[in-house]
């Protein structure tokens, strides 16, 4: 469990800086350079990350249930994890109403996603893993748009056309996770 929190507090304190240190944060990439900082933020990164995998995947060996989920919150999570690949592909199909709305759908796909997990699984390890995602999450959302409302920032206006390549993206990257991926990637076959 230890490795699994240090891949977290790793992983989610530099994901973190702009939430807690934006001024710091851009102190440092004028003192060390952009391409410096994107390095550094991009290695330990990627060091949490692998943490998180290893620590994660060490304690579903010897799970501690903290409670049974009911069996009903599986297709909840199926139908919250949806949602949560739909925002994502908000985040990069251009001109879709659900960016031009919500401003960043990439951090909600991540607090419903976290959310969905949450709801479905009740071990310890599941608990740190997704409960850590969902409050960061939470905390970066709410930062961004504060940032957003600082400066004033616009995003451009949807269109029919964006929105319905988002939706039509987003159904099928959560249909090849879903039904394939995460059972070869995680191990689990959530649906299927």
């Amino acid at each position: 469990m230890a490795i699994l929190i240090l891949g977290l507090v790793i992983f989610l304190g530099v994901h973190s800086t702009r939430i807690f240190a934006d001024d710091w944060r851009t102190a440092m990439m004028g003192r060390i350079g952009e391409k410096a900082w994107k390095g550094g933020y991009t290695l330990l990164s990627i060091l949490g990350f692998v943490l998180i995998v290893w620590g994660f995947s060490l304690a579903r060996q010897q799970p501690l249930q903290l409670w049974m989920p009911p069996r009903g919150m599986r297709h909840l999570a199926a139908l919250l994890t949806l949602i949560a690949f739909v925002l994502l592909a908000a985040t990069y199909v251009p001109r879709n109403v659900i960016k031009a709305r919500l401003h960043h759908p990439m951090v909600l796909s991540v607090k419903v996603w976290a959310l969905a997990h949450l709801l479905a699984n009740g071990n310890l390890a599941h608990v740190l893993l997704f409960g850590a995602f969902l409050v960061w999450a939470a905390l970066s959302f709410r930062a961004a748009r504060a940032r957003d409302s600082a400066a004033g920032t616009l995003y451009p206006a949807g269109t029919a056309a964006g929105t319905l390549a988002t939706v039509v993206v987003g159904i099928a990257a959560w249909a090849v996770f879903a039904f394939w991926a995460h059972g070869l990637l995680i191990g689990i076959r959530p649906i299927g």
